[in-house]
Formats: C-alpha cells, structure tokens, sequence
C-alpha cells in the first residue's frame, strides 16, 4: 500500500498512517443533532469523511465507518416543544432529512448509531468512571473531575487555567471545579428519560460519542474526526473520560481529523447565529453534483467561504470537465472506440494520488484533474492527428483517468443530468409553493393540504420547516 500521511490534531503533525489492524481501518465521526434542516457545513463534514472513506478503499483497506446521531438533547425538546410533537419524531424526521441530502451528494452512507439505543453502554461507561474514583454524584447529576486526569489539555493544547478563563462552562456550584462536566443528567419534569443507578435521566453530549465509538469499534480505533470547533470541549472531554475508562492502557483514537468550517460572510455557519444556507434549499438552485464539487476545492483543514459566486465558478469547471469528457466519448465512440494506453495519463494519475496521500488534499487532486482535462482537449483541437490510432489509445487511457478521479475517488458524476427538465420542475414546484402559501395566507388550509396530499400521491414531498416550505422526490 502507498504511504498516506495525515495531520494529526494530538500530535500538531503530519503522520504516516499506520492502522491499528493491518489492511483494516476503523474510524468515527461526531454526527448531527438532528433537530433542523442540515445546512452547508454539515455537509461538508460528511462529504469530506466520504472522500477519506473513498480514499482508504482505494489503497486496499477494509473500512468500517460509523457516525451518531444525538438524537436526545436540549436542542431536539426545544424543537419537540415548538413543533408539537415527540422528540422522537424530531430526530426522525431530521435525521431522515440528513441522509436524503447526504445521498444526494453522492455520499455512501456510513453505519448510523443512536444515542436512544445505546443507554445501556452509556450508563455502563459512567458507572466505572464513578467506581474508580473519576466522577461523582450530586443531587442525581453526574460529573467528570476533570483534575483526576493529569493530561486533559492535550488535544487542544490549553492549560486548565486558559480553560477555566476562556471555555463556555456551566455555571454550577455543585461542581468540584468549574471546569468539571456532565456524564449524566437528572430528568427535569416532562422531559424524556432513562432509569440509571443515579435516578431517571439522560447522558451530557460528551459521553456520547465515548460510549458509541469504544462499544463499536473497540478502544484505540484508527481515526476521530469532527469540525474544528469540537476540538475543545467536546473531543477534550471524549479523551479524557475515554482514556480514564480505559486506565490509560491504550489510546482512544489514533489519529484525530479535523475540518475546517463553512463560513458566510465571514462568519462560521451556523443554526447558532442564524448564518446558515439549508441544503436542502441550496439542491433546488444548484446540483448536487456542483455542490459536492465546491466543498472540494480547498484543503478539508482549510476554511471555506460559502458564495453563491464561488458556487457558479464551481459550476463552470464542472460543466469543463464533463464537456471533455464527453466530447473525448462521442470522438471515440464514432471511431469504433480504442484499447486505453495508459501510459500519457500515468504522471497525472501519479499527481493525484500524491495529493490524495498528503493528507487527502483534494485541491491538488483537481489540479490533476484539469491536467488531464488539458490533454484531452489538445488532442481534441487536432482532429486529424486525434483520429491516429496511437491517439485514440491514449484519449482511451486519458478518459480512464478522468473517470476514475471524478467519479471513483472524488465521487462526482461526469454525465450532467437532463437540464432543461430539472429547471422545468423546479419552476414549477416554485409556482405551487407560492400558490399554496398564499392560500394557507388566507387561511384556506383545506386547499393547501389537498395540494400537499395531491404532489404526494405522485411521488413529491412538500416539507414545512422554519426556513420556508421545501420538496423533493420521494
């Protein structure tokens, strides 16, 4: 297998990858609370772990890729109250939405695991960090000491103090050290809860993604990813309570990825501050394919400025890629096709691949995408020299080339989908939406669910949300 490196948040490094079981990758990613539409960087979390898991597999590895839903929590009752409706018909609802436009994206879906079906480890995991001495009770609350274990800091880099002075810490004079945090909640009066050796509650959201990763994958698995704003306290506190359940015997996680966050007008999207652009909504201007394309022009690590100018530059060298590629079959196929020489395509696929290896660097990948996009079209341009057999057997070995980036690794389509049918549709589907809001404006409610009820029947979905009314196929 070629040497992959990979920056490692612990270590501050780029590090060759060595898995923990040979020919075998096990890897975890922080996954959504599903109590909204997902938005633009949601999806480049989980468009970005589809590419590592792309990756991995094409240097011969076995991947097992799970990611959670947190599908109880503050934010999901809020939403629950809001909507009038269970809480478990929220994360359904969300987390249906999330895998639809993951799909859509062209992501292979990683194994989902949920909070709510796994109380049992989480209650195990909290009650061996209080029988050895690593957390304690207080009114049926439970807390992580966070000064019983000497390395927390590492992941992040900060001193307690700095924690202590800078982190958003819960005000509670229960607590030991301000900086100590909740393994379990008490239940408070009509929220959901679970029987536990401490009373009736729920877990805190770090404990979590502790339990889910060690029940699922096993102490020291190969890769820990999430957004950089997770580094601290969520993944510090991951470590800390995960390796003081394990005595330190062995690491949590080997490497630890982080990407970059989406940012509008400079500012990180988020469902917090109201910077969001829903995907959802973003797939019924452009699609998919050209999304996918735009979280990939830059570094993971880096972050990336969401525009709807960079959006349609994204568009531009998508349609440059697949006219190539096209133009190279049709020449071809009139020709009656050619054996691939792969031998011109081979220090592009080279590029490539160094790219990939240096940290899943898609950026420089794309360059080496337009390198071969460049051949194609200089042999193209000399259409008498281009139908010389020798010519054919390399744009045979350059569109192997093309299609293995683009659409194998990168997981991008280079067949464009029926335009002019789509733009229909979806004029269309503008025109119902408006139409119905105004009737539901007037408060002729009837006619409007008649319509919802009617686009049902046919296979389309309308979906009220707080950001407006959506559709899709179902």
């Amino acid at each position: 297998m070629a040497e992959l490196v990979i920056y490692n948040t612990l270590t501050r490094r780029e590090e060759p990858f060595t898995p923990r079981e040979p020919g075998k990758v096990a890897m975890y990613a922080c996954g959504l609370t599903p109590q909204a539409p997902a938005h633009v960087g949601h999806m480049r979390g989980v468009v970005v772990m589809d590419i590592v898991r792309r990756w991995l597999e094409q240097l011969g590895y076995q991947v097992d890729f799970v990611q959670n839903f947190t599908d109880i929590d503050d934010k999901i009752i809020r939403r629950a109250h809001e909507e009038g409706i269970p809480t478990t018909e929220v994360a359904r609802k969300y987390s249906q939405m999330y895998i639809e436009d993951a799909e859509a994206l062209g992501v292979r879906l990683p194994r989902f695991v949920k909070v709510t079906e796994n109380m049992d480890a989480i209650i195990e995991m909290v009650q061996r960090l209080v029988d050895d001495g690593y957390a304690y009770v207080v009114d049926g609350d439970v807390y992580f000491e966070v000064n019983k274990f000497p390395e927390y800091g590492k992941l992040s880099g900060r001193s307690v103090e700095e924690m202590q002075a800078g982190a958003r810490i819960e005000v509670d004079e229960r607590k030991r050290n301000p900086e100590d945090f909740a393994l379990w909640k008490a239940a408070k009066p009509g929220e959901p809860a679970w029987d536990s050796p401490w009373g009736k509650g729920r877990p805190g959201w770090h404990i979590e993604c502790s339990a889910l990763s060690l029940k699922y994958l096993g102490a020291a698995f190969d890769i820990h990813a999430g957004g950089m704003d997770l580094i601290f306290p969520h993944h510090e506190n991951e470590i800390a309570q995960s390796e003081a359940y394990l005595h330190c015997e062995q690491p949590f996680a080997r490497y630890w990825l982080h990407w970059g966050p989406v940012r509008l007008r400079q500012e990180k999207m988020s469902k917090s501050t109201g910077l969001v652009v829903p995907i959802r909504e973003l797939r019924q201007q452009y699609e998919p394919a050209v999304i996918r394309y735009f979280l990939l022009t830059v570094h993971y690590r880096t972050p990336l400025e969401f525009s709807y100018e960079r959006l349609d530059e994204a568009k531009s060298a998508l349609e440059r890629v697949r006219t190539a590629y096209q133009r190279a079959t049709a020449f071809l196929r009139e020709r009656g096709g050619a054996q691939p020489d792969p031998t011109v395509a081979e220090p592009y696929r080279q590029q490539f691949r160094d790219a990939m290896n240096h940290d899943f660097n898609t950026a420089q990948a794309i360059a080496a995408v337009f390198e071969v996009v460049r051949e194609i079209n200089t042999r193209l341009n000399a259409p008498e020299q281009a139908a010389q057999p020798e010519t054919l057997a390399e744009l045979a070995g350059l569109l192997n080339a093309l299609q293995w980036m683009m659409e194998t690794v990168l997981g991008i389509s280079l067949h464009a989908p029926d335009t002019a049918q789509s733009e229909t549709l979806e004029q269309l589907m503008r025109s119902v939406i408006a139409w119905r809001q105004e009737l539901r404006s007037r408060k002729l409610y009837d006619l409007a669910d008649r319509i919802r009820d009617d686009l049902k029947a046919i296979g389309i979905i309308l979906e009220d949300t707080p950001q407006g009314t959506l559709w899709r196929m179902g």
